[in-house]
This record gives C-alpha cells, sequence and structure tokens, in this order.
C-alpha cells in the first residue's frame, strides 16, 4: 500500500519519481532510433559513394538493408513498450505503420502539393500565371483531343478487357487444358508496356515509299496474301486508336482473367446445382447467380483498368509518339515538360489527370470497404 500510495499524484516525491523517469523513458526512446537512423544513413552514404568491390557492396547492402531495418523496427518497438502503458497505445501503432506513411507523404503528397504550385506558374515556374494553365488543359485542341482519346481507352479498352477477360475464364474452367489455355492468355502481363510496343509496331509496320520492295509488317502480309492492300494503319486518322487499343486489350486480358477466374471457382457449386434443378439454364445461371456473387470482383479489375486507362503512356509513345491524332493525356503531359519545356501547363495536365484518377480510386477504396478487404 505504501509503494502503491507513493505513486500517486498527490505524492510530491512519486510524482517527481514518475516524471523523471518518464522524461528519461521518452529521451532513450527518441535517442536509440535516432543513433539507429544515422547509422543506417551512413550505411547509405557507404553504398552511394564507395569504390569497393561490387561484390562488397552487395554484401553489405544486403546485410544494411534488410538487418538495418529489422534493427530499427525491434529497437523502435522495445523503447517505446518501455514507456507508460497510455504512450505505448499513442506510439506503438505509429512505430510500424510510420515509415510507411513517411514514405507516401515524401514520394507522393509532397510532390502532388509541389505540383499544384507548379501548375500556378508560367513555363519557367518565376512568374504567378493562377489558373491560366488550367484554362489551357481544358480549352487547348490538342488537349481536347487526347481527352477524347482518353475516353475511347477509357470505353472500348477496359469493356473488351474485362469482357474478353470474364469469357475466357468461364470457358477455361470447363476445359480439361484451363491450365495451358490460362498460362497462355497470361504470358503478355510478363512482357512489358514498352516491349509490347515494339512488338506490335513490327505487326503494324508499313512503309509505301519503295517501289520495289515493300516493307510491311505481320498483319499486312495477312492481307497481301488474301488479295488485299497494304495499309498504313497507324496513321488512319480515328481508327488507329483502335488498332493501338488492341494493344492494351492484349496486355490486361490475361490478368482480369486471373482475378475474375479465381472468383468463379469460388462460387459455391450447391448454388448453381439448385438453380440447374429448378430449371434454370446454364446462361440463366450465368447471369442470376455468377455474376452476382462475383460482382464485387468485376468491380475491382474494371476500376483498376479504368485507372490504367487514364495513365495510358507507354503504348501510344512507343508505337506513334502521340501523332496522327492518338495523343493521350499522359503523353502531352510528358511532350509539354520535356520537349516543349512548359513547366507550368506540365504540371497542370499531371494535376488535371490526377483529379481525373482520384473519383474512380475512392469508388474502388469504398467497393472494398463494404466487402470488408479492409
Amino acid at each position: 500500500m505504501r509503494e502503491s500510495n507513493s505513486l500517486k499524484p498527490g505524492s510530491n516525491s512519486g510524482l517527481m519519481n514518475w516524471f523523471v523517469g518518464g522524461i528519461g523513458r521518452i529521451l532513450i526512446s527518441l535517442f536509440v532510433p535516432v543513433i539507429t537512423f544515422i547509422v543506417l544513413w551512413q550505411g547509405f552514404i557507404f553504398l552511394r559513394d564507395s569504390a569497393a568491390p561490387q561484390t562488397v557492396l552487395v554484401f553489405v547492402a544486403i546485410i544494411w538493408g534488410v538487418g538495418g531495418v529489422a534493427l530499427l523496427y525491434t529497437v523502435s518497438n522495445w523503447l517505446v513498450e518501455q514507456l507508460p502503458d497510455t504512450w505505448v497505445r499513442i506510439i506503438q501503432p505509429y512505430v510500424f505503420v510510420g515509415p510507411a506513411l513517411a514514405i507516401l507523404a515524401w514520394f507522393l503528397a509532397i510532390p502532388t502539393i509541389r505540383t499544384f504550385i507548379l501548375s500556378l506558374y508560367d513555363a519557367n515556374s518565376f512568374n504567378f500565371v493562377g489558373l491560366d494553365n488550367f484554362v489551357y488543359a481544358f480549352t487547348n485542341p490538342i488537349m481536347l483531343q487526347a481527352f477524347g482519346n482518353n475516353l475511347l481507352w477509357l470505353v472500348f479498352g477496359t469493356s473488351f478487357s474485362v469482357g474478353f477477360g470474364l469469357l475466357i475464364a468461364v470457358l477455361a474452367d470447363r476445359s480439361s487444358f484451363e491450365n495451358i489455355y490460362k498460362a497462355i492468355i497470361f504470358m503478355p502481363m510478363a512482357i512489358s508496356f514498352v516491349g509490347a510496343g515494339v512488338i506490335w509496331k513490327f505487326i503494324y509496320s508499313y512503309n509505301g515509299n519503295s517501289a520495289e520492295i515493300q516493307q510491311i509488317g505481320l498483319l499486312n502480309g495477312i492481307v497481301n496474301a488474301f488479295g488485299g492492300q497494304a495499309q498504313a494503319w497507324l496513321q488512319m486518322p480515328f481508327w488507329n486508336n483502335f488498332f493501338l487499343i488492341v494493344i492494351m486489350v492484349w496486355l490486361q486480358t490475361g490478368y482480369a482473367m486471373v482475378i475474375i477466374s479465381s472468383a468463379i471457382k469460388g462460387v459455391p457449386g450447391e448454388l448453381l446445382e439448385a438453380a440447374r434443378m429448378d430449371g434454370a439454364t446454364e446462361i440463366q445461371a450465368f447471369f442470376r447467380i455468377t455474376i452476382p456473387y462475383i460482382q464485387g470482383t468485376l468491380i475491382t479489375v474494371t476500376t483498376t483498368i479504368l485507372i490504367f486507362s487514364l495513365k495510358l503512356f507507354d503504348i501510344v509513345r512507343v508505337m506513334t509518339g502521340g501523332n496522327f491524332g492518338t495523343n493521350v493525356i499522359a503523353n502531352e503531359f510528358y511532350l509539354e515538360r520535356f520537349t516543349y519545356s512548359q513547366a507550368g501547363r506540365a504540371s497542370a495536365i499531371a494535376i488535371v489527370l490526377l483529379i481525373a484518377v482520384i473519383p474512380i480510386m475512392i469508388y474502388n477504396l469504398r467497393q472494398f470497404r463494404e466487402s470488408k478487404a479492409f
């Protein structure tokens, strides 16, 4: 009882001991992680500036990276646990979440704020121009064309990717060669977008300048074999956008197929069997049982591909460079910043693209929350 009474706030000696002990623990809890961080930072400096052999650098990087992060978390967590229980409940979650939040803030939040500030200045980021760059983004004919093209990618690219993914998932699920079919369809996902652009550029290739030897790609070769005439597919106004969308569908169908297929396998067989016993056809069972059951997965896949369609850059850049009426928002941002040196306009376009993506992301997060994914 005496020891308990000495710790009551009414006891001066107990209060002083508690205050000194608490302050000491807090200082240690701050001091040791700071020292640990300094050690990790010095390891980074060594890896960046050292002229040591490559083998030594690789070994140090592994030890420094894995061991250093584990040490930082372990030491920080142990020291936080030495604090009073109230402080532990407040601080401990941030020991594990804090570094991730710091990385997100440094690489996402702060650059976004800086980009918005730059969007309010001129090309050289010296003179304040207000919303002039945003007015340009929504009124310039080239930007309006880019918006229209992105809309084509959103509607047709997403629809065909999800539609083919769903169709293949259903058909492959009923085949004894399911794994082989899925591996073939999923294989393009292993190719980068730039690599896919190079491959399809050979397919669409056309050179009509040579009178003697006409250099053509695979598609024109097939057309010629059936008596047709070779075409410059990527230079056809409006239609060339659809030829580029084919590449996206080729890449994204495998992703949609795998995710949707796993959802279809989760549909209880008892529901489908009960529907068949009640006289439902396979098509009716599919649309009235399977589709509603995997609705959350379909929404997730669709919104993911929608975001990809809005940010699309690599395919257009490699295939046409945005010429012949194929420009998109991300490619125009690249041109404004790195070709025309218009930092203000480029920043405004980047903010517009971010604003366009945010509603889809919010909707996606709400769907996750409703399905108790979070």
